[in-house]
């Protein structure tokens, strides 16, 4: 590894934990989207993977009520780990351009629900079966494009969980869809034991980030900076969708 690619690894899981420290969500998908300017998103995918799990686990574990969660959650998160592996299974791998143009797409998806505040409600007699439905839909998208975030986000925000339930109802399916990528790309030869040392290596800018983060959550309005978050995520992902043909 050079210089130049640590220091992009670097900078970028910095900027992403921070994120994360401010408004509880975002690594993998900021992550995601700064480092897919410098490398194939199986790659910058194969680097989340280490720090989105120990961030993810400090998240989860910072919870009151995991086994409800559980008990509650089990069929969607049992989809998103079949999903992400057929999703692996079945796209193709041709190394073309459309992996950048799907993270593009889905980044602006997600800023877009964050900017116009799109919140789904769920009725709990329709839990049973869209739990599966959202939860396959999002191990496709994780398999896709590396980001877990769409639409699990929006159906999580939609079931009416108290604040803090639902900070680690965010942790449970981040962890479940970590492990699940992690999965997929070992299965397909993308997660070496390289690959594990530089991800393991961006752990310590992300926690970094992250704890700087959480110093500050409460000294801004976390209404401006989610807004200006948002709005920054969707130029990335029309950078990103663009990409192919700006180059």
């Amino acid at each position: 590894m050079d210089t130049s690619f640590l220091l992009a690894v670097g900078a970028s899981f910095i900027v992403a934990g921070f994120v994360k420290g401010v408004v509880g969500l975002g690594l993998p998908t900021v992550a995601m989207g700064t480092l897919s300017l410098v490398m194939a998103p199986v790659q910058a995918a194969a680097l989340l993977i280490v720090p989105s799990m120990v961030t993810n686990l400090w998240q989860l574990a910072a919870g009151p009520g995991l086994r409800a969660l559980l008990r509650r959650l089990w069929p969607m998160l049992a989809a998103v780990m079949a999903g992400t592996l057929a999703g692996g299974a079945l796209l193709p791998k041709d190394g073309g351009a459309w992996p950048v143009v799907a993270l593009g797409v889905a980044l602006m998806l997600y800023a877009l629900a964050g900017l116009f505040s799109l919140q789904l409600r769920v009725p709990a007699r329709h839990e049973a079966w869209l739990g599966p439905v959202m939860g396959a839909a999002t191990g496709l998208v994780t398999a896709a494009t590396g980001v877990f975030v769409i639409p699990a986000v929006p159906y999580l925000q939609g079931l009416g969980l108290a604040r803090d339930a639902l900070i680690q109802a965010l942790g449970l399916a981040f962890t479940v869809s970590t492990v699940a990528l992690a999965a997929s790309l070992a299965l397909h030869g993308d997660f070496s034991l390289g690959a594990a040392g530089a991800s393991a290596y961006a752990l310590l800018p992300a926690l970094a980030g992250m704890l700087a983060g959480q110093w500050l959550r409460g000294r801004i309005s976390q209404q401006v900076f989610k807004r200006c978050f948002f709005v920054g995520l969707f130029a990335l992902g029309l950078h990103s969708a663009l990409k192919p043909w700006l180059a």
